[in-house]
């Protein structure tokens, strides 16, 4: 535990903090392309060709739970973000398609600099991650010297290289618990999952103000209603929820936390707030379960993360085929960026 925490004595923050003129714009999205691609047959069996160039490229396919069922189907590993950086980095494969969002990606490459990482649709964002622009998060810290800044991992390459530790909603409150309780933190970009974070802690911290689209979007009223129809149903919440949700739910945990919650559950009826991705792999380790996705705020599928559902299957063959969009970094942001993650991984 010492050897862990000594890790984690802030340098003075001009130290840590990069040169603003080598940081990307706040939502640009870091990567090269060849030509633009030709489009597949129509009869072409997407699913055997994805399997077929996977192992003639000796790639692998790291899919998050809230993919399209079926990618997930198709992937060599789904996983929450905890899991998925795992996953990258004990790989031996020579090439990495990451079926998630942008940042994912770049946690990939970080963690893999000598291997090809590449993502279905470069345009596969993270709210939270664009709502965090590096300049600005960089003007951000320079109130707060002397705090330990810890980033939850949806956030760019540039915000890790700024942090002291990086973390996921599965190992949050125990990370920060870690930190001396004399030493003052910044938490970034979720405010909701910091707001849990000093619940389950007792910590108080500062609190970049992001939240994410997805999770904000949640309709207490329409919850209200669904469990008057549905009694026995318990209510369970991603952390990235508000606080009024939160409040409401029987149970709080990351998406992986969830899947192991339904599966062994004694109880046969869920509603579920988080993106509802999620609910393919919910179906495979509890079939018999009845499971009701949270309904958004509005006659819209809210509920759903745009980002992720940019990624498609055909997408998916066509950046195996022509090995693009590739993710890249500039190679200082990515030597900083690979400390906090290490350390996440070290301390998890």
């Amino acid at each position: 535990m010492s050897s862990n925490l000594s890790l984690l004595q802030p340098p003075a923050r001009s130290d840590n903090l990069i040169d603003v003129g080598i940081l990307a714009p706040p939502f640009a999205r870091t990567a090269t392309f060849g030509a633009a691609p030709a489009a597949p047959s129509p009869s072409l069996d997407l699913e055997s060709e994805i399997i077929k160039l996977k192992r003639q490229r000796n790639a692998v396919i790291l899919a998050h739970y809230y993919q399209e069922s079926d990618i997930q189907d198709l992937a060599d590993f789904v996983g929450d973000s905890l899991e998925l950086s795992r996953r990258a980095a004990a790989t031996e494969a020579d090439i990495i398609v990451f079926a998630g969002v942008h940042f994912m990606a770049e946690t990939a490459k970080i963690l893999n600099p000598g291997k090809q990482v590449l993502l279905p649709d470069l345009d596969a964002g993270c709210s939270l991650a664009d709502g965090c622009p590096a300049d600005q998060f960089a003007k951000f810290l320079e109130r707060y010297p002397g705090h330990t800044v810890i980033s939850y991992i949806n956030c760019s390459a540039a915000v890790k290289a700024m942090s002291d530790l990086i973390c996921t909603s599965s190992n949050a409150a125990r990370l920060v618990a870690q930190i001396p309780a004399d030493q003052p933190i910044v938490f970034a970009p979720d405010r909701n999952l910091g707001r849990y974070v000093m619940k389950q802690t007792g910590r108080d911290m500062v609190l970049w103000p992001g939240t994410c689209i997805v999770h904000e979007q949640f309709s207490v009223k329409k919850i209200v209603q669904l469990r008057e129809r549905h009694p026995n149903a318990r209510l369970i919440a991603h952390p990235e929820c508000e606080e009024p949700v939160l409040r409401m739910a029987d149970f709080i945990g990351s998406t992986t936390a969830l899947l192991k919650h339904v599966e062994n559950s004694s109880e046969k009826e869920f509603i579920i707030a988080t993106e509802p991705g999620i609910l393919h792999a919910m179906q495979r380790v509890a079939p018999g379960k009845l499971l009701i996705p949270a309904p958004p705020d509005g006659n819209c599928a809210c509920n759903e993360c745009p980002h992720m559902r940019k990624n498609t299957l055909e997408k998916l063959y066509l950046c195996l085929r022509d090995r693009t969009p590739e993710i890249t970094l500039d190679a200082e942001i990515a030597r900083r960026a690979l400390r906090p993650i290490e350390r996440m991984l070290a301390m998890s």
